[in-house]
């Protein structure tokens, strides 16, 4: 069998840049908690003292941005300035504008109203701006993920647990970790490589942190089935990790998306998610790409599937809908392509009502991923839709 090898990260709550995607979803949802109607396209950038906080909102309510910002940095454990990053104290600036109305005007009624006369039925608002999104389900894990992207957000969320809970306690928020996987043919069979990294107190041992760590955070998480004494095991391979946050990288939002996905496994259109409502379909076509694809892997359709939406500002219903099953399909991708079209409405505003999307939901999902996170019970994890893709192929 062909053997190779495939790699995926994760990072954790304290990372710069996911510390931005926090910040931008917890305003989001501060702000659809009031008016589930309002539009957000919120950035978030952050440096040594400094959260910035920018973009265009519309909404009927007042939200307190400052607060919101050193609330959500306190939560994740920087409150203080021997960390280099203080949420009590660091500066928060803003810069916000209201949604261009020219971009509004064709979002609040897709083409097919404005100029194809077909009735509102409710669901036609047009998507907020071009380009595509994919979704991704494969049968490597019971959530349907790949497996390495699955274990890596469970070392990072298990970083940051031993941390708040002081089973670790000279651990500080910022983190990175890595898995790499090899694969006999198309099947994981070992881990080959597992990479920590962690910021921690200046006085702590290296000695110390790589002993914890390995004990506390990557044995409880990766199998030991798939571990043996070939594998590799780096924890803090430069030998020391103190400066570390915003004080040691500049954050922004939007610069995870890996790992707010699949991990490199599966394309990506190149749009973010954190400080997004949904009717961004950068954000909303996503989900419903990953729903769509986890339904077909759950029914037992193919074993891993891939699903491409394009859309046109404006216009409602996708441009295309692309079905790929890299070969394992019980069917054709192309009957499959149609099912799913018959079973799934693919319009934003379609979306948005069946996942129940203009809900306070995304902070939550702003770290260790937005797909896969049964552990959340979001509404595109649901596999509610197997039995009607069966019976739209059987038709």
């Amino acid at each position: 069998m062909n053997r190779k090898l495939f790699s995926s990260e994760s990072v954790t709550e304290g990372h710069p840049d996911k510390m931005c995607d926090q910040v931008a979803d917890a305003i989001l949802d501060s702000i659809l908690a009031e008016d589930p109607d309002a539009r957000v396209a919120c950035e978030v950038s952050a440096a040594t003292g400094l959260m910035l906080v920018y973009g265009e909102i519309t909404t009927s309510c007042y939200v307190d941005i400052p607060k919101v910002v050193r609330q959500v940095v306190g939560d994740i454990g920087y409150n203080s300035n021997e960390m280099g990053f203080d949420g009590n104290t660091c500066a928060v600036l803003t810069a916000i504008d209201e949604q261009s109305p020219d971009i509004a005007q064709g979002v609040n009624e897709g083409i097919e109203v404005r100029e194809e006369g077909r009735k509102d039925d409710g669901d036609s608002e047009g998507a907020g701006d071009q380009g595509m999104m994919f979704g991704y389900a494969c049968d490597e894990t019971p959530e349907k993920m790949p497996l390495a992207i699955s274990l890596s957000h469970r070392m990072a969320k298990r970083l940051a647990q031993v941390r708040k809970e002081g089973i670790l306690p000279y651990l500080w928020p910022d983190g990175k970790t890595q898995v790499t996987l090899e694969y006999e043919g198309d099947r994981p069979v070992r881990v080959h490589t597992v990479v920590v990294s962690t910021q921690h107190r200046p006085e702590v041992s290296l000695e110390q942190i790589r002993e914890d760590v390995e004990r506390e955070v990557i044995r409880p998480v990766v199998p030991a089935e798939l571990m043996d004494d070939d594998t590799l095991i780096y924890i803090n391979p430069t030998g020391r990790f103190v400066t570390g946050g915003p004080h040691g990288d500049a954050g922004l939002t939007g610069r995870k998306i890996i790992v707010d996905t699949y991990g490199g496994y599966a394309r990506h259109g190149g749009g973010g998610f954190s400080g997004k409502d949904p009717t961004k379909v950068d954000r909303s076509a996503a989900y419903a790409a990953r729903y769509v694809a986890k339904n077909i892997v759950a029914a037992g359709l193919a074993s891993k599937c891939e699903i491409q939406l394009a859309y046109a500002i404006g216009v409602a219903r996708p441009v295309s809908v692309m079905v790929d099953t890299f070969g394992t399909g019980k069917v054709e991708d192309e009957k499959l392509a149609d099912a799913v079209q018959k079973v799934f409405d693919l319009r934003p505003g379609a979306i948005i009502r069946k996942l129940n999307l203009r809900r306070p939901i995304y902070r939550q999902v702003a770290a260790y991923g937005h797909m896969g996170r049964e552990d959340l019970d979001v509404p595109w994890e649901k596999t509610d839709r197997v039995d009607q893709l069966k019976a739209a192929l059987e038709s």
